[in-house]
């Protein structure tokens, strides 16, 4: 079996390209070099793969300022645009095309299923919506999946750490109002949802969160109880948007992604809440100590 990634040195791809080698799988990482590669030397890279899983894309967390909207623009749009070119210069089509995503696309009210059209209208919706629109370019007989991710926990990469880590110092507690949605995902369940996409050949539509959603407050409230700490502080909304411009809004608004599909279709999270979630990875993160 054969699988292309693009972002496979990424927090997510990385992890994603461990658990496919350890599975005897072949698999060919894209990063920047290989995307300044000739169109036809790149589509070489692709030709008779089962599966390419394209992740390419800088953090979305940062001061948008006009150059960092373009970078983020840029590393999405004419990454996966590339890709899709490349792909009709395969002589052997690729079997499926997994492309990231984001519940970032979603509006703030609501639980938003993959049937939802109750989209969000600010700079990274837009980013997002574009990005999902240069996926469906991709044409027959490649299967298109688009997978929208929510916030990935993981003990050592991702957002957990950074919001652990006012916990530990003693001065955690709610971002904002902490009213605000959080739609995760624990990186077990991240990496089983992938395989359970890839191993049925599923096409269209999938939310990548988990069922238990909870609000910035909630999680607020479970962090400082796994690590034993107080909650009593709050960061104030326009301290975010002293340090990140309008990227604050990501921090201090928030989106329900329901993984409906993923549930009716037979998927089974191993950690659906929050506390058990928690309990695991800094479980496994004391033991790596």
């Amino acid at each position: 079996m054969k699988a292309v990634i693009s972002g496979a040195s990424g927090f997510i791809g990385s992890r994603l390209k461990a658990h496919l080698e350890s599975l005897n799988w072949e698999v060919v990482a894209l990063g920047r070099k290989e995307f300044q590669m000739d169109e036809n030397l790149l589509s070489n890279l692709m030709e008779g793969c089962d599966v390419i899983i394209n992740l390419a894309g800088v953090p979305i967390i940062t001061r948008h300022t006009d150059r960092n909207r373009k970078l983020i623009f840029e590393s999405r749009i004419n990454t996966t645009l590339k890709l899709i070119s490349a792909i009709k210069h395969t002589n052997q089509k690729p079997k499926q095309l997994i492309s990231a995503s984001a519940v970032g696309i979603y509006s703030e009210t609501g639980v938003n299923s993959e049937s939802t059209n109750s989209f969000a209208s600010g700079f990274v919706a837009h980013v997002v919506k574009e990005w999902e629109n240069a996926a469906r370019k991709v044409e027959s007989p490649t299967l298109l999946t688009i997978v929208r991710i929510g916030i990935v926990l993981d003990g050592k990469q991702g957002a957990l750490p950074t919001m652990m880590l006012p916990f530990k110092l003693y001065v955690g507690g709610n971002i904002g109002s902490g009213k605000q949605m959080v739609s995760w995902i624990h990186i077990d369940d991240l990496i089983r949802a992938f395989m359970f996409i890839i191993e049925t050949r599923r096409e269209g539509v999938y939310n990548f969160t988990s069922p238990g959603y909870i609000s910035n407050a909630e999680i607020t409230v479970a962090i400082a109880k796994a690590l034993h700490r107080p909650a009593f502080f709050t960061v104030p909304s326009f301290i975010l948007k002293l340090l990140y411009g309008d990227g604050a809004q990501i921090l201090t608004s928030g989106q329900i992604g329901y993984p409906e599909r993923l549930l009716k279709e037979g998927f089974s999270f191993q950690f659906p809440h929050i506390e058990g979630a928690l309990d695991d990875l800094l479980t496994k993160e004391s033991r790596a100590l």
